[in-house]
């Protein structure tokens, strides 16, 4: 309550700051207005005045950022036509321009009235420094009311930042520094040139020589303007591919979310984002990001409004409108997009953004959230089906775990208790059949023990999965080189990449059945086993100098014997969508290949089925 209350009050001392502002520079303009005199050349006011609109509407792209180049163009018009005329012209155009770019109402009046007074108070600033040096077309007088002119403009500007409730960092001070500086810096330089040029004395300045002058500055100004859009367009391009790959790579994953983190940031510009996903009926917070309140995200009741939001929604003003959810967000935001997250008619998130500025939001930005609502639909409905599939997983095998205990040691365990009863009554009777009894009893009874012990075993964590597939590789290695004395080599190349269980178990299991098999059979003096992760797929490579085998006895032998090997494998890899591919020859050793695609990294069943190729 404390904050908020401190929030507010920064918010009422920032309007009251621009409305100063705004009420001095407008006055100034006024004032200037009633000073006007009849211009000598119209036609080169008209010039001035066109030029300078399209400096202010096109602003160049400089480090980290984009500034006007109008300067040059307003100080000119400043040493031909005076202060009135320029603060005149100066206010107007900025407005018409703010204006046009479908402002906020108090940046509106604000920019224009900023602008003109940082110019009054610069010129002022010099004349009092100056003196009488202040003369028009010295190099001297211009560049110190240049530097007036930006000093004043940044620390007003600093005002605004510091006192708004949004924080106002270092970063961002260095950053509206460096872009203000190179700004100042081309404008001195192109003054500088037409100071020199003017000095030259080559006869009358008139309209065609300010148009071939201003020209390149203008072009400057459009070719840098494009470039920024092009650039931002092609920045949102790869924030959108950067975020789509990791979705792929990361959906098995609980933490998909955590992978797109940073591009999701730099993809949507906001001041805030937050990301509420429906788990049944429950609405949680997956991601938030700025100037979100934790606490107020989790309230129920305004989080049940969220079921409301069916179509895209944009909040332009939030003091008009204070959307579904208003405590989420900071009071300073003002602009906000809720983008429902919906498929095949289910709510399964909603996905919104915000800005200080009302009005801020740009067609193409609201594109961008829209698009990113439609990407995440499909990864969260896809990420809910693998929920469901490792929950009907972790059913099925408590299922087959009763049937086993039911069907093997419950049925061991009754029969050595019937047993047990029958030499209990022949125990004295005929003890040598009680004995026999007994002793198969105990057999049985030992078979039972086993068998809970190896279902203990299984219900253990599987090795890939308390370490990873590297390091059970690697582990299983050592321990069978101690075991064979075999020479086994180990190589992993490529980026990593997430593989779910499953596919780290298949292809640990292979894995370990081919070593165990070169073990057997093979004879090898050395193995070299690679573990690959390729653009397309992950490979892993099991080969051997050993005598090698004819593949086509061993299918014959696989259809006969149910517990080979190969069978196995390749029922494995079936399950994970892979190829499981040999290579043998007698005497020339063998070579196991087995190809798991990306696609197929989830683990899930296909309708392809691959088969073992020789």
């Amino acid at each position: 309550m404390g904050q908020e209350t401190q929030l507010q009050k920064k918010d009422k001392l920032s309007n009251l700051y621009l409305s100063f502002i705004s009420i001095a520079g407008w006055v100034s303009i006024l004032i200037a207005t009633f000073n006007l005199s009849i211009p000598e050349n119209a036609v080169v006011l008209l010039l001035f005045i066109l030029f300078l609109f399209i400096t202010e509407f096109f602003p160049m792209a400089v480090w980290k950022g984009h500034s006007s180049l109008s300067y040059p163009i307003v100080f000119t018009i400043y040493l031909v036509y005076g202060l009135p005329w320029l603060v005149f012209i100066y206010g107007l155009v900025v407005f018409i321009v703010n204006f046009v770019q479908r402002r906020p109402l108090r940046i509106l009046f604000f920019n224009p009235a900023l602008l003109v007074l940082s110019f009054i108070l610069g010129e002022a600033i010099a004349r009092l420094i100056l003196g009488d040096a202040l003369v028009p077309w010295m190099i001297i007088p211009m560049l110190v009311t240049t530097a007036l002119f930006y000093i004043v403009n940044n620390i007003m500007v600093d005002i605004v930042l510091l006192i708004r409730p949004q924080p106002y960092t270092f970063a961002i001070w260095k950053k509206k520094l460096t872009t203000e500086s190179i700004s100042a810096f081309i404008s001195v330089i192109y003054l500088g040139i037409m100071f020199y040029l003017g000095n030259q004395n080559r006869g009358v300045i008139d309209v065609f020589a300010y148009f071939f002058f201003f020209s390149p500055l203008v072009g400057l100004a459009l070719l840098s303007s494009i470039i920024v859009r092009l650039e931002t367009e092609r920045n949102r391009l790869n924030a959108l591919f950067h975020i789509s790959t990791e979705l792929n790579r990361w959906l098995p994953s609980k933490q998909w979310i955590e992978s797109i983190r940073s591009s999701l940031n730099s993809f949507v510009d906001a001041d805030a984002s937050i990301l509420w996903v429906n788990e049944n009926g429950n609405w949680k917070v997956r991601f938030q990001h700025g100037q979100v309140k934790k606490e107020s995200c989790q309230d129920r009741d305004e989080l049940s409004q969220l079921e409301h939001i069916k179509e895209l929604t944009i909040i332009h003003d939030r003091r008009k409108d204070p959307g579904v959810t208003p405590t989420c967000f900071h009071n300073g935001l003002r602009s906000i997009i809720y983008a429902p997250i919906i498929l095949e008619d289910n709510m399964l998130g909603v996905f919104a953004v915000a800005k200080s500025r009302s009005n801020s939001f740009r067609p193409e930005e609201i594109q961008s959230v829209a698009t990113l609502a439609n990407q995440l639909a499909v990864v969260i409905k896809t990420r809910s089906l693998i929920s469901e599939q490792e929950k009907r997983t972790v059913l099925e095998e408590r299922n087959r775990i009763a049937r086993e205990i039911h069907d093997g040691v419950a049925q061991s365990l009754a029969g050595a208790v019937m047993k047990l009863e029958t030499a209990d009554r022949k125990f004295y009777q005929k003890p040598p059949e009680a004995h026999k009894l007994v002793t198969d009893s105990l057999d049985k009874l030992r078979l039972s023990l086993k068998e809970i012990r190896e279902s203990i075993y299984a219900l253990r964590p599987y090795e890939t999965e308390r370490v990873g597939l590297k390091q059970a590789v690697t582990k299983r290695i050592d321990v069978i080189k101690k075991e064979s004395g075999l020479n086994i080599t180990f190589e992993e190349r490529g980026r990593p990449v997430y593989l779910s269980s499953m596919v780290e178990k298949v292809m640990f299991d292979i894995f370990q059945e081919s070593v165990q098999n070169i073990v057997k059979h093979a004879q090898a003096s050395k193995v070299d086993v690679l573990l690959s992760y390729q653009k397309e797929h992950v490979l892993l490579r099991v080969s051997d100098n050993g005598v090698g085998f004819s593949l086509l006895d061993a299918m014959i032998k696989a259809k006969n014997d149910p517990h080979f090997g190969i069978l196995s494998m390749n029922e494995q890899a079936e399950k994970i969508e892979a190829v499981l591919q040999i290579d043998s020859k007698e005497g020339k050793g063998t070579e196991i290949n087995l190809t798991v695609p990306k696609l197929g990294m989830e683990g899930g069943m296909g309708d392809d089925q691959r088969h073992v190729s020789g």
